[in-house]
Protein backbone atom coordinates (compact mmCIF):
# COMPACT_ATOMS: atom_id res chain seq x y z
CA UNK A 1 0.00 0.00 0.00
CA UNK A 2 2.91 2.35 0.67
CA UNK A 3 4.12 1.98 -2.92
CA UNK A 4 0.63 2.69 -4.28
CA UNK A 5 0.37 5.81 -2.14
CA UNK A 6 3.78 7.02 -3.31
CA UNK A 7 2.85 6.47 -6.96
CA UNK A 8 -0.44 8.31 -6.40
CA UNK A 9 1.32 11.33 -4.91
CA UNK A 10 3.82 11.43 -7.78
CA UNK A 11 0.92 11.19 -10.24
CA UNK A 12 -0.87 14.10 -8.56
CA UNK A 13 2.28 16.25 -8.63
CA UNK A 14 2.89 15.59 -12.34
CA UNK A 15 -0.75 16.11 -13.32
CA UNK A 16 -1.00 19.27 -11.25
CA UNK A 17 1.99 20.84 -12.99
CA UNK A 18 0.70 19.90 -16.45
CA UNK A 19 -2.94 20.83 -15.90
CA UNK A 20 -2.05 24.13 -14.27
CA UNK A 21 -1.06 25.38 -17.70
CA UNK A 22 -3.86 23.49 -19.44
CA UNK A 23 -6.66 25.13 -17.47
CA UNK A 24 -5.00 28.45 -16.64
CA UNK A 25 -7.08 31.57 -17.25
CA UNK A 26 -6.54 35.27 -16.76
CA UNK A 27 -6.18 34.95 -13.00
CA UNK A 28 -3.43 32.29 -13.48
CA UNK A 29 -4.41 29.73 -10.84
CA UNK A 30 -1.38 28.34 -9.07
CA UNK A 31 -2.77 24.80 -9.17
CA UNK A 32 -5.50 23.23 -11.29
CA UNK A 33 -6.64 19.75 -12.18
CA UNK A 34 -9.64 18.30 -13.97
CA UNK A 35 -10.61 14.72 -14.77
CA UNK A 36 -13.41 12.37 -15.60
CA UNK A 37 -14.31 10.49 -12.44
CA UNK A 38 -13.37 6.87 -11.69
CA UNK A 39 -16.23 4.66 -12.92
CA UNK A 40 -15.92 2.12 -10.12
CA UNK A 41 -17.11 4.21 -7.16
CA UNK A 42 -20.56 4.18 -5.58
CA UNK A 43 -21.95 6.67 -3.05
CA UNK A 44 -23.94 4.66 -0.52
CA UNK A 45 -24.53 6.74 2.58
CA UNK A 46 -24.91 10.32 3.74
CA UNK A 47 -25.43 11.80 7.20
CA UNK A 48 -25.27 15.10 9.07
CA UNK A 49 -25.36 16.60 12.54
CA UNK A 50 -25.78 20.11 13.97
CA UNK A 51 -25.84 21.59 17.48
CA UNK A 52 -29.25 22.05 19.14
CA UNK A 53 -28.62 25.71 20.03
CA UNK A 54 -30.07 28.08 17.43
CA UNK A 55 -29.29 31.80 17.17
CA UNK A 56 -31.77 33.67 14.99
CA UNK A 57 -31.31 36.96 13.19
CA UNK A 58 -33.61 38.55 15.74
CA UNK A 59 -31.31 37.32 18.51
CA UNK A 60 -28.40 39.11 16.84
CA UNK A 61 -30.32 42.39 16.92
CA UNK A 62 -29.69 42.47 20.70
CA UNK A 63 -25.95 43.06 20.35
CA UNK A 64 -25.23 43.91 16.70
CA UNK A 65 -26.15 46.95 14.64
CA UNK A 66 -28.31 44.91 12.28
CA UNK A 67 -31.79 43.47 11.88
CA UNK A 68 -33.46 40.34 10.58
CA UNK A 69 -34.58 41.85 7.26
CA UNK A 70 -31.13 43.28 6.49
CA UNK A 71 -29.45 39.91 7.04
CA UNK A 72 -32.09 37.84 5.24
CA UNK A 73 -32.18 40.13 2.21
CA UNK A 74 -28.40 40.25 1.73
CA UNK A 75 -27.49 36.67 2.61
CA UNK A 76 -30.58 34.45 2.68
CA UNK A 77 -29.74 33.38 6.25
CA UNK A 78 -32.44 33.42 8.95
CA UNK A 79 -30.74 31.40 11.70
CA UNK A 80 -27.66 29.34 12.49
CA UNK A 81 -26.80 26.41 14.80
CA UNK A 82 -23.98 27.13 17.26
CA UNK A 83 -21.83 24.98 19.54
CA UNK A 84 -21.85 26.07 23.17
CA UNK A 85 -19.05 26.40 25.71
CA UNK A 86 -18.14 23.75 28.25
CA UNK A 87 -18.56 19.99 28.38
CA UNK A 88 -21.02 17.77 26.55
CA UNK A 89 -21.90 16.64 23.04
CA UNK A 90 -23.30 20.02 22.03
CA UNK A 91 -19.99 21.75 22.70
CA UNK A 92 -17.64 19.61 20.61
CA UNK A 93 -17.21 19.59 16.86
CA UNK A 94 -15.78 16.08 17.16
CA UNK A 95 -19.11 14.78 18.38
CA UNK A 96 -20.85 16.29 15.38
CA UNK A 97 -18.36 14.40 13.18
CA UNK A 98 -19.20 11.18 15.00
CA UNK A 99 -22.98 11.64 14.85
CA UNK A 100 -22.92 12.56 11.15
CA UNK A 101 -20.72 9.54 10.41
CA UNK A 102 -22.98 7.18 12.35
CA UNK A 103 -25.93 8.35 10.27
CA UNK A 104 -24.00 7.86 7.02
CA UNK A 105 -22.79 4.38 7.99
CA UNK A 106 -26.30 3.38 8.97
CA UNK A 107 -27.76 4.50 5.63
CA UNK A 108 -25.06 2.64 3.69
CA UNK A 109 -25.47 -0.51 5.82
CA UNK A 110 -21.73 -0.42 6.42
CA UNK A 111 -20.14 -1.71 9.61
CA UNK A 112 -17.42 0.48 11.09
CA UNK A 113 -14.87 -2.34 10.78
CA UNK A 114 -15.38 -2.38 7.00
CA UNK A 115 -14.11 1.20 6.58
CA UNK A 116 -10.55 1.36 5.24
CA UNK A 117 -10.06 5.13 5.11
CA UNK A 118 -11.36 8.09 7.11
CA UNK A 119 -10.75 11.63 5.86
CA UNK A 120 -11.80 14.47 8.16
CA UNK A 121 -12.18 17.72 6.22
CA UNK A 122 -12.08 20.69 8.58
CA UNK A 123 -10.30 23.95 9.31
CA UNK A 124 -11.35 24.07 12.97
CA UNK A 125 -10.14 20.84 14.55
CA UNK A 126 -10.65 20.18 18.24
CA UNK A 127 -7.09 18.84 18.18
CA UNK A 128 -4.61 20.84 16.11
CA UNK A 129 -2.88 17.56 15.23
CA UNK A 130 -6.08 16.20 13.69
CA UNK A 131 -9.50 14.75 14.54
CA UNK A 132 -9.77 11.90 12.02
CA UNK A 133 -8.21 9.27 14.30
CA UNK A 134 -10.48 10.29 17.18
CA UNK A 135 -13.56 10.02 14.96
CA UNK A 136 -12.48 6.61 13.64
CA UNK A 137 -11.86 5.33 17.15
CA UNK A 138 -15.22 6.55 18.43
CA UNK A 139 -16.97 4.85 15.51
CA UNK A 140 -15.00 1.63 15.84
CA UNK A 141 -13.24 1.93 12.46
CA UNK A 142 -10.42 -0.27 13.73
CA UNK A 143 -9.11 -1.16 10.27
CA UNK A 144 -8.95 2.35 8.81
CA UNK A 145 -6.06 4.72 8.31
CA UNK A 146 -7.05 8.32 8.90
CA UNK A 147 -5.98 11.88 8.24
CA UNK A 148 -7.30 15.43 8.30
CA UNK A 149 -7.60 17.64 5.21
CA UNK A 150 -7.75 21.43 5.50
CA UNK A 151 -9.26 23.43 2.64
CA UNK A 152 -11.94 25.50 4.39
CA UNK A 153 -15.23 25.65 2.47
CA UNK A 154 -13.84 23.58 -0.41
CA UNK A 155 -12.64 20.88 1.97
CA UNK A 156 -15.40 18.31 1.53
CA UNK A 157 -15.09 18.24 -2.25
CA UNK A 158 -11.30 17.97 -2.03
CA UNK A 159 -11.87 15.10 0.41
CA UNK A 160 -14.23 13.33 -1.99
CA UNK A 161 -11.75 13.64 -4.86
CA UNK A 162 -8.92 12.39 -2.64
CA UNK A 163 -10.95 9.40 -1.42
CA UNK A 164 -11.89 8.53 -5.00
CA UNK A 165 -8.20 8.22 -5.92
CA UNK A 166 -7.64 5.67 -3.16
CA UNK A 167 -10.83 3.77 -3.98
CA UNK A 168 -9.95 3.50 -7.65
CA UNK A 169 -6.23 2.89 -7.20
CA UNK A 170 -5.02 -0.63 -7.84
CA UNK A 171 -3.34 -2.12 -4.81
CA UNK A 172 -4.41 0.73 -2.51
CA UNK A 173 -6.23 -1.67 -0.20
CA UNK A 174 -9.11 0.79 0.18
CA UNK A 175 -12.56 -0.60 -0.54
CA UNK A 176 -14.70 1.72 1.59
CA UNK A 177 -14.00 5.30 2.64
CA UNK A 178 -15.71 7.67 5.03
CA UNK A 179 -15.35 11.36 4.15
CA UNK A 180 -16.37 13.72 6.94
CA UNK A 181 -16.68 17.50 6.56
CA UNK A 182 -17.52 20.15 9.11
CA UNK A 183 -16.49 23.27 10.91
CA UNK A 184 -17.15 25.34 14.01
CA UNK A 185 -16.27 28.76 12.65
CA UNK A 186 -18.51 30.54 15.15
CA UNK A 187 -15.57 30.06 17.50
CA UNK A 188 -13.39 32.25 15.29
CA UNK A 189 -15.60 35.09 14.11
CA UNK A 190 -15.58 38.54 15.71
CA UNK A 191 -19.01 38.63 17.36
CA UNK A 192 -18.85 42.43 17.36
CA UNK A 193 -18.48 42.52 13.57
CA UNK A 194 -21.84 42.31 11.84
CA UNK A 195 -20.21 41.55 8.51
CA UNK A 196 -18.87 38.19 9.66
CA UNK A 197 -20.87 37.20 12.78
CA UNK A 198 -24.12 36.94 10.80
CA UNK A 199 -22.76 34.47 8.25
CA UNK A 200 -21.50 31.38 10.01
CA UNK A 201 -23.00 28.39 11.77
CA UNK A 202 -21.61 25.07 13.03
CA UNK A 203 -22.35 21.70 11.50
CA UNK A 204 -20.98 18.51 9.97
CA UNK A 205 -21.78 15.96 7.29
CA UNK A 206 -20.36 12.61 6.22
CA UNK A 207 -20.45 10.37 3.15
CA UNK A 208 -19.64 6.69 2.63
CA UNK A 209 -17.93 5.95 -0.69
CA UNK A 210 -17.32 2.41 -1.91
CA UNK A 211 -15.26 0.76 -4.59
CA UNK A 212 -17.79 -0.96 -6.85
CA UNK A 213 -17.36 -1.88 -10.49
CA UNK A 214 -19.50 0.31 -12.72
CA UNK A 215 -20.65 2.42 -9.77
CA UNK A 216 -20.30 5.75 -11.58
CA UNK A 217 -20.73 7.74 -8.38
CA UNK A 218 -18.06 10.33 -9.20
CA UNK A 219 -18.59 11.23 -12.85
CA UNK A 220 -16.12 14.11 -13.17
CA UNK A 221 -14.37 16.77 -11.18
CA UNK A 222 -12.27 19.91 -11.41
CA UNK A 223 -10.25 21.63 -8.69
CA UNK A 224 -8.27 24.87 -8.39
CA UNK A 225 -6.23 26.90 -5.92
CA UNK A 226 -4.80 30.41 -6.09
CA UNK A 227 -2.90 31.73 -3.09
CA UNK A 228 -2.84 35.25 -4.53
CA UNK A 229 -6.35 35.71 -3.14
CA UNK A 230 -5.61 34.27 0.30
CA UNK A 231 -5.75 37.69 1.94
CA UNK A 232 -9.43 38.05 0.97
CA UNK A 233 -10.54 35.32 3.37
CA UNK A 234 -8.24 34.28 6.17
CA UNK A 235 -7.61 33.80 9.86
CA UNK A 236 -3.95 34.65 10.32
CA UNK A 237 -1.56 33.57 13.03
CA UNK A 238 -0.88 36.22 15.66
CA UNK A 239 2.05 35.34 17.84
CA UNK A 240 2.23 36.80 21.33
CA UNK A 241 5.73 37.35 22.66
CA UNK A 242 7.13 35.36 25.53
CA UNK A 243 10.74 35.67 26.61
CA UNK A 244 12.64 32.55 27.59
CA UNK A 245 14.97 33.81 30.32
CA UNK A 246 18.22 32.01 29.56
CA UNK A 247 21.03 33.57 31.63
CA UNK A 248 22.99 35.97 29.46
CA UNK A 249 20.98 35.24 26.33
CA UNK A 250 17.22 35.83 26.72
CA UNK A 251 15.27 34.60 23.73
CA UNK A 252 11.84 35.69 22.45
CA UNK A 253 9.40 33.07 21.15
CA UNK A 254 5.80 33.24 19.94
CA UNK A 255 2.90 31.63 21.76
CA UNK A 256 -0.16 30.41 19.87
CA UNK A 257 -2.85 32.94 19.03
CA UNK A 258 -4.94 33.78 15.98
CA UNK A 259 -6.62 36.88 14.72
CA UNK A 260 -10.39 36.74 14.22
CA UNK A 261 -11.51 35.69 10.77
CA UNK A 262 -11.37 38.46 8.19
CA UNK A 263 -13.16 38.54 4.85
CA UNK A 264 -13.30 40.91 1.93
CA UNK A 265 -16.93 40.18 1.11
CA UNK A 266 -17.00 42.02 -2.21
CA UNK A 267 -13.84 40.31 -3.46
CA UNK A 268 -15.09 36.86 -2.40
CA UNK A 269 -18.43 37.47 -4.11
CA UNK A 270 -16.72 38.45 -7.37
CA UNK A 271 -14.36 35.47 -7.13
CA UNK A 272 -17.20 32.98 -6.52
CA UNK A 273 -19.54 34.25 -9.21
CA UNK A 274 -16.67 34.39 -11.74
CA UNK A 275 -14.93 31.09 -11.06
CA UNK A 276 -17.64 28.69 -9.87
CA UNK A 277 -19.61 28.59 -13.16
CA UNK A 278 -16.32 27.87 -14.95
CA UNK A 279 -15.25 25.07 -12.60
CA UNK A 280 -18.72 23.52 -12.84
CA UNK A 281 -18.49 23.59 -16.63
CA UNK A 282 -15.05 21.98 -16.46
CA UNK A 283 -16.42 19.16 -14.28
CA UNK A 284 -19.44 18.71 -16.57
CA UNK A 285 -17.14 18.53 -19.59
CA UNK A 286 -15.03 15.92 -17.78
CA UNK A 287 -18.21 13.94 -17.03
CA UNK A 288 -19.34 14.37 -20.66
CA UNK A 289 -22.67 15.97 -19.69
CA UNK A 290 -24.32 19.38 -20.11
CA UNK A 291 -26.24 21.56 -17.68
CA UNK A 292 -29.47 20.09 -19.09
CA UNK A 293 -28.43 16.66 -17.78
CA UNK A 294 -28.07 17.93 -14.20
CA UNK A 295 -30.93 17.03 -11.87
CA UNK A 296 -29.71 19.17 -8.98
CA UNK A 297 -27.19 21.95 -8.40
CA UNK A 298 -25.63 21.90 -4.94
CA UNK A 299 -23.39 24.85 -4.10
CA UNK A 300 -21.48 25.68 -0.95
CA UNK A 301 -24.03 27.42 1.25
CA UNK A 302 -22.41 30.84 1.58
CA UNK A 303 -24.83 33.43 0.24
CA UNK A 304 -28.14 33.13 -1.62
CA UNK A 305 -27.14 35.90 -4.05
CA UNK A 306 -24.08 33.92 -5.09
CA UNK A 307 -26.26 30.86 -5.71
CA UNK A 308 -28.76 32.86 -7.76
CA UNK A 309 -26.02 34.37 -9.92
CA UNK A 310 -24.29 31.04 -10.56
CA UNK A 311 -27.51 29.19 -11.39
CA UNK A 312 -28.48 31.96 -13.84
CA UNK A 313 -25.08 31.83 -15.57
CA UNK A 314 -25.37 28.07 -15.99
CA UNK A 315 -29.00 28.22 -17.12
CA UNK A 316 -30.11 25.99 -14.23
CA UNK A 317 -33.36 27.23 -12.61
CA UNK A 318 -33.42 27.94 -8.87
CA UNK A 319 -36.01 25.21 -8.30
CA UNK A 320 -33.21 22.75 -9.13
CA UNK A 321 -30.82 24.34 -6.60
CA UNK A 322 -30.51 22.54 -3.26
CA UNK A 323 -30.27 25.00 -0.40
CA UNK A 324 -30.72 24.98 3.38
CA UNK A 325 -28.76 28.19 3.92
CA UNK A 326 -31.65 29.92 5.68
CA UNK A 327 -31.61 27.39 8.53
CA UNK A 328 -27.89 26.79 9.03
CA UNK A 329 -25.84 29.65 7.60
CA UNK A 330 -22.36 28.95 6.27
CA UNK A 331 -21.04 25.75 7.89
CA UNK A 332 -17.89 25.74 5.71
CA UNK A 333 -16.76 22.16 4.98
CA UNK A 334 -20.04 20.88 6.41
CA UNK A 335 -22.37 22.76 4.10
CA UNK A 336 -22.44 20.47 1.03
CA UNK A 337 -22.89 17.10 2.84
CA UNK A 338 -25.35 18.66 5.29
CA UNK A 339 -27.54 19.99 2.48
CA UNK A 340 -27.25 16.77 0.48
CA UNK A 341 -28.22 14.67 3.51
CA UNK A 342 -31.40 16.70 4.03
CA UNK A 343 -32.30 16.49 0.33
CA UNK A 344 -31.77 12.71 0.20
CA UNK A 345 -33.72 12.01 3.39
CA UNK A 346 -36.56 14.28 2.25
CA UNK A 347 -36.84 12.27 -0.98
CA UNK A 348 -35.84 15.22 -3.15
CA UNK A 349 -32.62 13.63 -4.39
CA UNK A 350 -33.36 10.10 -5.59
CA UNK A 351 -31.20 7.15 -6.57
CA UNK A 352 -29.58 7.79 -9.93
CA UNK A 353 -29.96 11.58 -9.79
CA UNK A 354 -27.04 13.62 -11.11
CA UNK A 355 -25.92 16.34 -8.69
CA UNK A 356 -23.45 19.05 -9.72
CA UNK A 357 -21.60 20.18 -6.59
CA UNK A 358 -19.26 23.14 -6.16
CA UNK A 359 -17.34 24.49 -3.20
CA UNK A 360 -15.34 27.70 -2.89
CA UNK A 361 -13.57 29.61 -0.17
CA UNK A 362 -10.37 30.35 1.69
CA UNK A 363 -7.10 29.56 0.04
CA UNK A 364 -8.46 30.75 -2.29
CA UNK A 365 -9.72 27.37 -3.46
CA UNK A 366 -12.63 26.16 -5.55
CA UNK A 367 -13.76 22.80 -6.89
CA UNK A 368 -16.62 20.97 -8.53
CA UNK A 369 -17.65 17.32 -8.61
CA UNK A 370 -20.41 15.78 -10.68
CA UNK A 371 -21.86 12.88 -8.69
CA UNK A 372 -24.54 10.28 -9.28
CA UNK A 373 -26.37 9.51 -6.07
CA UNK A 374 -26.89 5.94 -4.88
Amino acid sequence: MHLALLLFLVHVEVCTSFLSSTFGRSHTPLFATSSNGPQDIKLTGIGSATPSKIITNSDLENFLDTDNEWIKTRTGIEQRHVLGYGEGDDTQLRQLFVRASENALQMSKTEAEEVDLVICCTSSQEDLFGDASFVANELGCSNAFCFDLTAACTGFLFGMVTASQFLSGRGSGVGKALVVGGDALTRFVDWDDRNSAILFGDGAGAMVMESQEGGGGVMGYSAHSNGKGACDLMMGYKGEKRTIDIPGQPFDISTVSYNPMTMNGRAVYKFATREVPVVLQEAMDAANISAQDVDWLLLHQANIRIMETISARLGIPMDKVITNLSDYGNTSAGSIPLALDEAVRAGKVKKGDIVACAGFGAGLSWASAIIRWG
